[in-house]
């Protein structure tokens, strides 16, 4: 899409010379640090930084053009030879939103909305996954599942030479931090079908309890268009129980031990952990998955993306097919295996209790290994239940068979504490990866998990360089 009409869609007033304004950006970026030639960057004015002090230096990187607030920004004589080159908004966030949300009004094909406490990212790449047997998909990259991100997303519909007419379904995250969020975001992108996948205690400092935190997630479902689809996971309650806000569409239920129309029978995790097999139950049939990511919690993050292709009209064999071909998502549960004969599981991307205590199990479920060694990094919002929920993950883990815990960073002391005498802690990851590195040897497991400000991704770089080559599954 050329310049001008993003301009004329985001509600902008240009200074574009004509040249420019029939340019097509190859992408849009509100990374000052990351742009590349040819992008259109959208400044914003953050907490910490504003956008708008980098705008000269974007175009010295080589950005085709800005999106500003002009009172932000210096007047454009100052930018010289780039005074022609930008689109100004009264809000640069609401303009990208507008901009996402006339796109999808005018393409007016399915839209897949997915939240959930925990394992959200992996849901939504399993049914990206999974629709790809039906049509063209743009998915959410990352977690990219914000008021900005979901609208970043959309724009990979109009950069780069792509159409919106090049994608048949759309999947995309969203994510939330208050209440009102996954509402804006259904006002952006409305889904035809609403997936969500449970209610945890994640971002409880910032809503109290789990009853607030299923209030705002049931925003979703609220969200969806008149005729769409809630796909609900059956085993939470407090997921169930949103079933009862609309009328207007329908439901369908995935899960493991609840009744449910989407289902899992005869699970087995594969010894040396390349999969989880499971037969799939849909209304329409059974097949046979051999799932390629680890642990029960992933056979339901599975049968979500399942339920939601069933909506769809695609077959278990279909579905099965796709799955049995997935990959885990980015330090979401990837398995590498060191030449030296260490393995890790790589789920440094995010933690919280529930997420924990499942990657925790699902490793002491795998068969053939000497020992588990369990690096958790301190969970982040929990509010003031934060000190209890690290105690009670920790006394859940010694009562596994873990043979090591590790704790990193501020509260992870107190799953120490009572994990008791199999566990040490660390204020770095630093020091805790150099603990794994002298402690791991051939045949031992490793889990690596942690919340993202944690950084307990520095201890899977620090193994890598220290254990040299690995395969990664």
């Amino acid at each position: 899409m050329k310049l001008r009409e993003i301009a004329r869609l985001s509600a902008a007033s240009q200074m574009l010379n004509d040249r420019l304004a029939d340019f097509e950006p190859t992408g849009f970026t509100i990374d000052s640090r990351a742009v590349k030639p040819g992008e259109l960057f959208v400044a914003l004015p953050g907490e910490r930084v504003d956008g708008h002090t980098f705008v000269q230096q974007v175009f010295e990187k080589g950005a085709c053009a800005a999106m500003v607030v002009h009172h932000r920004l210096p007047f454009a004589t100052e930018l010289g030879e780039f005074a022609d080159r930008l689109l100004f908004v009264e809000n640069t966030a609401c303009a990208m939103q507008q901009l996402a949300s006339r796109v999808l009004a005018k393409w007016h094909r399915p839209v897949i909305g997915v939240t959930g406490s925990a394992g959200k990212t992996t849901i939504k790449d399993l049914t990206a996954h999974v629709m790809s047997a039906a049509g063209s998909v743009l998915k959410s990259l990352g977690n990219l599942n914000t008021s900005y991100g979901l609208p970043l997303t959309v724009a990979r519909m109009i950069t780069a030479g792509a159409k919106p007419a090049d994608f048949d379904f759309a999947v995309l995250e969203m994510g939330m931090s208050s209440f009102g969020e996954i509402a804006r975001l259904t006002d952006i992108a409305p889904p035809t079908v609403g997936i969500v996948g449970n209610v945890g205690v994640a971002h409880i400092e910032f809503f109290g309890s789990q009853e607030r935190i299923a209030r705002a997630k049931s925003e979703m479902v609220e969200g969806i268009k008149p005729g769409g689809t809630a796909v609900l996971n059956a085993d939470d309650p407090r997921v169930m129980a949103m079933q009862q806000l609309r009328q207007d569409v329908a439901v369908v239920r995935f899960g493991i031990d609840a009744p449910a129309d989407v289902t899992a029978s005869e699970i087995v995790s594969a010894d040396d952990l390349t999969a989880t097999r499971f037969v799939l139950n849909t209304p329409d049939g059974q097949a046979e998955v051999a799932l390629p990511l680890i642990g029960r919690h992933n056979v339901l993050n599975a049968l979500a993306a399942a339920a939601a292709a069933h909506s769809f009209g695609l077959s278990a064999s279909q579905i099965a097919e796709q799955l049995s071909t997935a990959k885990p998502s980015n330090m979401r549960g990837e398995l590498i295996r060191f030449s030296n004969g260490v393995t890790v599981i790589d789920d440094s991307y995010n933690s919280n209790p529930k997420a924990l205590l499942e990657a925790v199990r699902a490793m002491t479920e795998a068969k053939g290994f000497r020992r588990r060694i369990v690096v958790a990094g301190e969970m982040l919002e929990l509010g003031e239940q934060g000190a209890e929920l690290h105690r009670q993950c920790g006394s859940e883990i010694a009562a596994m068979n873990v043979d090591r815990l590790i704790g990193v960073r501020g509260l992870a002391k107190e799953l120490v504490a009572a994990a008791k005498g199999i566990a040490t802690f660390y204020e770095s990851p630093e020091e805790a990866a150099d603990t794994v590195i002298a402690e791991a040897h051939p045949g031992d497991l490793v889990l690596v998990k942690g919340s993202r400000g944690v950084r307990t991704e520095k201890v899977i770089e620090r193994l890598r360089a220290e254990f040299g080559s690995a395969t990664t599954n």
